[in-house]
């Protein structure tokens, strides 16, 4: 577990969550990912509900601790990937968490809003098979290996 100072939240330092709807974009991710050994555990949400849920908590639920890094698909069920992380940057535990747009969407409109609502990183998927596996594995130990997160709020 991350150190904390008094009044932030935890961190899990190994830990992330993958929010994606496609089962072959998973199945890549976690294959690219796993053959690192980057992470302890990768956490996955299906929809941007589930994603709200896991990270921001249910009403009469304990908070869980944050993943070190949120990798998020734009064009998600039930509730899009923009509005999750206009979502969690408007919420004071999750303001700084490190959140990696990951899309297929190569929409102007897209990258711009994402980064004017302070998305960290925004990578296009490639459609090659070996291309998509390198870009996980090369997001994934950047993220988790390189990069020092934010401390996170209280």
């Amino acid at each position: 577990m991350a150190q904390a100072n008094e009044g932030s939240f935890n961190l899990e330092p190994t830990r992330i969550l993958l929010v994606e709807d496609d089962p072959n974009d998973v199945e890549l991710i976690l294959l690219a990912l796993s053959n690192y050994n980057l992470v302890n555990q990768i956490d996955l949400a299906a929809d941007g509900e589930q994603a709200l849920h896991y990270l921001l908590g249910q009403e009469g639920e304990p908070l869980r601790s944050l993943p070190r890094l949120v990798l998020l698909d734009l064009k998600l069920p039930k509730v899009s990937g923009i509005r999750v992380l206009q979502t969690l940057r408007n919420h004071p535990r999750t303001q700084r968490l490190v959140v990696v747009v990951m899309t297929s969407s190569q929409e102007d409109s897209d990258l711009n809003t994402c980064y004017d609502l302070g998305v960290n990183s925004y990578v296009v998927k490639p459609l090659d098979f070996q291309q998509f596996l390198a870009v996980s594995r090369d997001v994934g130990l950047y993220w988790m290996l390189l990069n020092k997160p934010p401390l996170l709020p209280s």
